[in-house]
């Protein structure tokens, strides 16, 4: 029988300083790698409200054009263990990326 559907854990995140965070690309085109912060669900992350172009994120190591696109105010939902085996980019300096365990 073939699972459709993996019941996530029982396991609750408690918050704590890194429950929630920002993550700034300084200068566009240079990837950012995220923080080495895990959660057992992953974590949902959004272009920052403040946000004027495209933010992006994909596996470290690997190039924008592999990445998933976000604009303002979109998020996703990402199955990661950690944030560190992401990389973000920008299209402009200075824009930023939230993100929150899920």
């Amino acid at each position: 029988m073939m699972r459709l559907y993996q019941r996530p854990s029982d396991e609750l995140v408690v918050p704590s300083s890194d429950f929630t965070g920002i993550i700034t690309v300084a200068t566009a085109g240079t990837e950012v790698q995220g923080p080495d912060i895990s959660a057992p669900n992953g974590f949902y992350i959004c272009g920052h409200p403040s946000n004027t172009q495209n933010v992006w994120i994909m596996p470290h190591g690997e190039a924008k054009t592999s990445g998933y696109c976000l604009d303002a105010m979109q998020s996703i939902l990402v199955r990661v263990a950690c944030l560190y085996s992401l990389d973000f980019d920008a299209d402009v300096n200075g824009e930023k990326l939230c993100y929150i365990k899920a």
